[in-house]
């Protein structure tokens, strides 16, 4: 229950965080008119002394004699006419921009400010691009982006596999026995050319719980930590392992290079994904969480000890997906406790969803 708990926190931190961001996004965008409101201002400015500058110009050649009285009124005239006609035109850019921008939320804007704001997908297909961009000034689109990001998120079936015996013979319950991992990762195409091999690497967050069967809890000994059969009737055990860990992952498969007239992004969409590699972190922290039965109350026990566990993590993992969504696995190469005679290695099996 506390790991599904913990789930729908981070998920609905997942959330609110998006609608904060969307929040924000609002803000930005009548920001973002407000300032190509003001820009209509500069530009009648400069216009009018760029005016001002031809006509000097026009007057220091008449005083040179370098034109006649008429020839000057016809420049002026001609000046007059043709920054009027710039202010119009500049003018209506501005005014296309803005309501593009509070029909879409979307403008680029390419006078001195340079502001980019881009709500939905800048991608001529509407895929490849993030949802939300918001680029700083003069930032143009790259014509190559090698390196991408999204959010990880995983959860399943979680046990141990125990030196010398097999998962049928397991302590613990195989349904309920579960593990998540919520992280962020980044994935770099390896060849200029070719899109055929990444490096996905990245930062996550693993809770593997374990619940023993039995009636049974961790107990540590001091000279090791074993399953002793507790002396009242369980409701639940459950013992828990919160793990940091940087995974890292080759991935292969085909995917599709689209080309555009100033960029070009590879897709993955409706290919086959596999990626295979490990993991390496810390423990940062183990407890166990009991419930029973006392004198007709239910009671409620959470321990949190050392209970001997190995500090440093470090694994195998896989996956192969399409979608966005892939089976995963991981498995501990560490002893989940260090003095134990009995070696115990964590295992996981589930479902992983990579969002871009």
């Amino acid at each position: 229950m506390k790991l599904i708990t913990i789930t729908i926190a981070l998920s609905l931190w997942l959330f609110a965080t998006i609608y904060a961001h969307a929040q924000e996004t609002n803000h930005d965008t009548q920001t973002a008119i407000e300032q190509l409101t003001e820009l209509k201002e500069k530009i009648i400015q400069e216009e009018k002394e760029a005016l001002k500058r031809d006509v000097e110009n026009i007057l220091v050649r008449l005083e040179n004699e370098a034109i006649t009285g008429a020839k000057a009124e016809t420049l002026k005239q001609e000046a007059a006419e043709k920054h009027a006609l710039n202010i119009e035109n500049r003018l209506a850019i501005i005014d296309n921009k803005v309501a593009l921008l509070k029909r879409n939320g979307n403008v680029e804007n390419d006078e001195d400010n340079g502001m980019i704001i881009r709500i939905g997908s800048s991608g001529k297909d509407g895929k490849n691009d993030k949802v939300l961009f918001i680029g700083p000034k003069n930032k143009e689109r790259k014509y190559d982006r090698r390196t991408i990001s999204d959010l990880v998120f995983a959860f399943g079936l979680n046990n141990v596999i125990t030196e010398g015996e097999s998962l049928q013979d397991s302590d613990f319950k195989v349904a309920g026995s579960r593990f998540a991992e919520l992280g962020w990762a980044w994935k770099t195409r390896v060849f200029k050319n070719t899109n055929w091999i990444r490096v996905k690497y990245g930062v996550s967050f693993q809770f593997n719980s374990l619940k023993p069967t039995d009636n049974r809890f961790y107990v540590d000994t001091g000279e090791q930590t074993e399953l002793q059969n507790y002396p009242l009737n369980l409701d639940k055990s459950k013992f828990r392992m919160d793990n940091l860990v940087v995974p890292i992952h080759f991935e292969f498969g085909p995917s599709k290079k689209n080309e555009y007239d100033d960029y070009f992004r590879y897709s993955t969409e409706n290919k086959i994904t596999v990626g295979l590699g490990g993991y390496a972190g810390i423990n940062l922290g183990t407890r166990q969480k009991l419930k029973f039965e006392e004198d007709g109350e239910d009671q409620k026990l959470k321990l949190k000890a050392d209970y001997n566990t190995n500090k440093f993590i470090y694994g195998l993992s896989g996956y192969i997906g399409w979608q966005g969504v892939a089976l995963y696995a991981k498995y501990d190469l560490n002893a989940i406790f260090k003095n134990n005679p009995v070696e115990q290695r964590n295992i996981s099996l589930g479902l992983r969803f990579d969002v871009e």
